[in-house]
């Protein structure tokens, strides 16, 4: 029997905990060891999440506070942070001291630059020195650095949508310096499992609306990977969307191409990039990836469209926010640091 690596999931309550819990009890490289929850301290796994019975083992977990040395007594090797921005900060440093990996679902060490992080989280990052060390874990972009990594910084849901379409077009300078524009739109599940009453049900039914305009967050990260695909700025307007639909982003994207751009550029960039990628679906020329085919996986669809009318070049992405865009993401980072095949534990039908 094929050795187990043994992890921890911290933060295991929200949507991405859970969906994190249905790729790990599910994958036949792993051993989940501990789960935790403040909130649900003491509550069976299966009482919370009951889709969870009889699978793996499920049954045999109860959540326990989150404490870096129960987590370390009770074996684990990676600790999977699915926790809100600026609470990582508060275990990722004693986990590493202890020896363990950190898989960082949250914004706490993506950003290079501590300057940065604070204008955009508005709070000092209590731990810079470790932004240096943290690998912005874009598997298909920087598989290498995850490879040897014990920090990993897994990207933003709207970020992965964007860069993923953008990167090897930037890199390959088919694109003008002209201003991109970006409209995506995600399933509610993005804002997290929390209560508001902006997403209550109520809220959101039968109704799509733009939010944090002009700046999100996400633009901080998105900012700095395309400066560094393209060797120079990238400006960029970010609008996103909430809809009515439980999880998935559909992303669209509007460029200047450079003068003369061919059908067959566009096509190499991207295969160049993506051929032996195994998550990158390119669905070619006019195109439009639609949410249903990667909902509950760890897809992401990419087709494009020039619009010689206008000008301009159209990217189009879907993916599932919490699948590819999070947790899929997340584990796909895992595979690739304990040295599996990247798609162990991620084909689910």
């Amino acid at each position: 029997m094929e050795n187990k690596v043994k992890v921890a999931v911290v933060g295991a309550s929200g949507y991405s905990g859970m969906e994190l819990l249905r790729y790990l009890l599910l994958h036949p490289r792993v051993e989940l060891v501990a789960v935790t929850s403040r909130s649900l301290a003491g509550k069976p796994l299966t009482s919370e999440f009951p889709r969870f019975r009889r699978v793996g083992n499920a049954d045999t977990l109860t959540f326990t506070q989150p404490d870096a040395a129960a987590l370390k007594q009770a074996g684990a090797e990676i600790a999977f942070l699915a926790l809100p921005h600026g609470v990582s900060l508060e275990y990722a440093a004693a986990l590493l001291e202890l020896g363990l990996k950190v898989i960082d679902l949250s914004a706490d060490f993506r950003l290079r630059d501590a300057a940065v992080y604070k204008e955009f989280y508005h709070h000092e990052h209590p731990a810079p020195e470790l932004l240096a060390e943290a690998v912005y874990a874009l598997p298909e972009v920087r598989a290498e650095a995850i490879r040897s990594a014990r920090l990993i910084a897994c990207p933003g849901c709207y970020p992965t949508s964007i860069l993923l379409p953008l990167i090897p077009l930037l890199r390959a300078g088919l694109l003008k310096a002209d201003p991109i524009a970006v409209s995506s739109m995600s399933g509610a599940s993005g804002a997290g499992r929390k209560e508001a009453v902006s997403l209550l049900f109520s809220e959101i039914q039968n109704s799509v609306r733009s939010y944090s305009v002009p700046v999100h967050r996400h633009l901080s990260e998105i900012d700095q990977e395309l400066v560094l695909a393209a060797g120079r700025p990238v400006p960029l307007t970010f609008v996103p969307h909430i809809v009515p639909v439980h999880a998935g982003i559909c992303t669209t994207i509007f460029a200047t191409p450079v003068e003369g751009l061919t059908v067959e550029q566009i096509e190499k960039a991207y295969a160049d990039a993506y051929t032996d990628k195994p998550f990158v679906r390119l669905l070619g020329k006019n195109q439009c990836p639609d949410t249903k085919h990667v909902s509950g996986t760890n897809f992401i669809d990419i087709g494009w469209s020039l619009d010689a009318r206008a000008g301009r070049l159209v990217l189009m992405s879907a993916e599932d926010n919490i699948g590819k865009g999070a947790s899929g993401q997340a584990v796909q980072n895992m595979n690739l640091i304990c040295g599996f095949e990247e798609t162990t534990g991620l084909i689910l039908a």
